[in-house]
């Protein structure tokens, strides 16, 4: 199955390319500049310039599945949020429909749920990946909405869990772990699910099966 990774430059997205290569995917990397993606070299790998601010349903050609890893980043604004958290994650759920995509894979984030329930200066991104992750749920298209706990710089642990922390500190993941999730969830397209995902003690197997 084509996978096509939206932010394929980013931490997570670059991450879960290079897993995606390894073991034997085809993968479309859709990046703003190519060159980020100098060091990845592979047969299986396809590279695609496009502006998410932008008509970017080219790069959803021949392509069965999408995991959405782009993000306006911590230091923008809350309109580069608007664009690229909620504009840009919508338009490609819509390609998707269009292109009849098999699976759409959301990396969206804890307190995406319910957004007035966190106090964060970040709630325009809360709000802005709810609202994306709305429209996922009510397109056509089957889909995994993973969202992840605080995120982290640390190695992959190997370790996974699904339930929440109740101590808030405790709510972290690291962001090789979340590509590890990644992976695992474009071999096994599960049908129409959402869940948090944490650091824990379960294979990604046994929390995510």
């Amino acid at each position: 199955m084509k996978t096509l990774i939206i932010g394929a430059s980013g931490q997570i997205g670059k991450m879960t390319t290079k897993k995606m290569l390894e073991q034997g995917h085809d993968v479309v990397a859709l990046v703003r500049n190519k060159s980020k993606l100098a060091d990845i070299q592979s047969e299986q790998l396809t590279i695609t310039e496009q502006d998410l601010e932008g008509d970017f349903s080219s790069a959803f050609d021949n392509v069965e599945q999408v995991i959405f890893s782009a993000g306006s980043g911590g230091e923008t604004g809350a309109d580069k949020t608007l664009l690229i958290d909620l504009w840009a994650a919508t338009k490609a759920i819509n390609y998707a429909v269009k292109a009849n995509v098999k699976h759409f894979i959301m990396v969206g984030s804890i307190g995406a749920d319910d957004p007035d329930n966190i106090e964060s200066e970040i709630k325009p991104y809360l709000v802005a990946k709810h609202m994306a992750d709305q429209h996922l749920q009510r397109s056509v298209v089957n889909y995994t909405i993973v969202r992840p706990g605080a995120l982290q710089n640390e190695p992959a642990t190997g370790g996974f869990s699904t339930s929440r922390p109740t101590n808030r500190e405790d709510a972290v993941i690291s962001r090789e772990n979340v590509a590890d999730a990644l992976v695992y969830l474009a071999t096994q397209h599960p049908q129409n699910l959402t869940f948090e995902l944490f650091n824990g003690k379960q294979s990604v197997e046994q929390t995510l099966r």
